[in-house]
């Protein structure tokens, strides 16, 4: 027998949402078929079989969260056919351990006092036959109290029923007694508090507490570290960009049988990229080990998805044209939303850009993306007045804030690095060449 095992999909992942199976128990695979569809904090990814033969168990129930990686996931009968074999002491604690990753996430939501609880019910499926989606210890809980999950609309990811949607339905269960206890009755799971907010005087019920999911927590987690262990600081310039809108208008006329249309965001993004290769100095991060000096210009575009954010990369951008880096953003962008990112798209880049201009925000401050040296945040373009010539003009002007990482990236350094990002940004024909 082969076990498949839970995979990590990158560095840093230590557990994942088992999403989807595109498998039962009975289908022969072969390697490199897609058998399963896992979620992290950051996307969505395809798990493809490594070895070839017939499932014989499915291990993890779809919907499962927190799977820790390395948990056996499901098994494949080997090439010479053999059946599973019967459970030994040792392989019936190891199954033991593989079911206990299902419920997981039920025992850890559980209180420490209660008594361990049993198995959660197998999902339950809807009349026309579709599985219904449920956690756990959401379809322990509607056994326990003839819930129908029937009845219930999921509000966790992809509709699919939690706890508290059960707890919701006015049915929450009863705390099960201890042998040592004396009270006859239980009373019903009460909603989430913050005890923080406790202390502060606020008042339970004044408020709804929305749990975090694996990716709130993983941006906080690296915001704060950020804010935390980088010694950063900002530095500020107003570029004029009215050739740049000229110029874009153009650009787009002539792109527009191909259906690309170019943004402001990547003629910054072609900017950024030609500038760190004249100041490679800020194309750098920083490590115990020493400082890297990055050799392309990775570039990480900050993109705002449903629960968090996420900065997937247009790789090399120095070397490519404006029309290249409109049709690699889009695509991005929109995987991104869709959860559907490989992590090398998203993780290893060098420089970040943020954009909210299009939001009207004026001037801003970015949280740096670590380990990169530098984040650069853009405002909005609005007309201001501006002298020339010893004469007030109208212009239209863009705030670029550049936040820098101090271990790598000084004063005199961020200041070359903007002092040749300007020119470009307001003089854009010289991208095109």
């Amino acid at each position: 027998m082969t076990d498949i095992l839970m995979p990590a999909l990158s560095p840093t992942m230590e557990e994942g949402v088992l999403a989807k199976w595109h498998v039962k128990v009975g289908d022969v695979v072969s390697a490199g078929d897609v058998i399963a569809e896992i979620e992290t904090d950051k996307a969505t990814m395809e798990v493809e079989a490594v070895d070839e033969g017939e499932v014989t168990d499915i291990l993890v129930a779809e919907g499962t969260e927190g799977v820790k990686v390395n948990t056996p996931i499901a098994r494949l009968k080997d090439e010479g056919g053999a059946a599973a074999p019967k459970p030994t002491e040792r392989s019936a604690a190891k199954t033991e351990e593989a079911r206990k990753a299902e419920v997981a996430p039920a025992a850890a939501e559980a209180p420490k006092d209660a008594t361990p609880a049993a198995p959660a019910p197998a999902a339950p499926k809807s009349d026309s036959g579709d599985r219904i989606f449920s956690s756990p210890l959401a379809r322990r809980i509607a056994a326990q109290n003839g819930v129908d999950l029937k009845s219930i609309q999921g509000t966790g990811p992809h509709g699919r029923i939690v706890k508290r949607d059960v707890e919701d339905a006015g049915k929450a269960p009863a705390q099960p007694a201890t042998a040592s206890s004396a009270s006859p009755a239980t009373t019903a799971a009460e909603p989430r508090k913050a005890q923080s907010l406790a202390q502060m005087g606020i008042p339970d019920g004044s408020y709804d507490l929305i749990p975090l999911d694996g990716m709130k927590k993983a941006v906080a987690r690296r915001m704060v570290d950020s804010v935390q262990n980088v010694p950063h600081f900002p530095l500020f310039i107003d570029c004029e960009i009215d050739q740049l809108m000229a110029v874009r208008a153009k650009v787009n006329k002539m792109l527009e049988p191909q259906g690309i249309k170019v943004s402001v965001n990547d003629f910054v993004i072609k900017a950024a990229a030609l500038a760190l290769k004249m100041v490679p100095e800020a194309n750098a991060s920083y490590t115990p080990e020493g400082i890297a000096m990055h050799h392309n210009a990775d570039v990480s575009m900050a993109v705002a998805i449903d629960g968090g954010l996420i900065t997937p990369i247009i790789k090399k951008a120095e070397t490519k044209g404006l029309a290249q880096i409109a049709t690699e953003s889009k695509d991005l962008a929109k995987r991104a939303r869709d959860r559907k990112l490989k992590p090398e798209e998203f993780q290893g880049g060098t420089f970040s850009v943020s954009n909210l201009g299009m939001f009207g925000i004026k001037q801003f401050t970015s949280i740096i993306n670590e380990p990169q040296g530098c984040i650069m945040s853009v405002g909005a373009g609005e007309q201001r007045a501006v002298v020339k010539n010893g004469q007030v003009v109208p212009a239209t002007v863009m705030t670029v804030t550049l936040t820098c990482d101090h271990r790598v990236v000084d004063g005199a350094t961020g200041a070359r690095f903007l002092q040749a990002f300007k020119p470009l940004i307001e003089d854009p024909v010289a991208m095109l060449a």
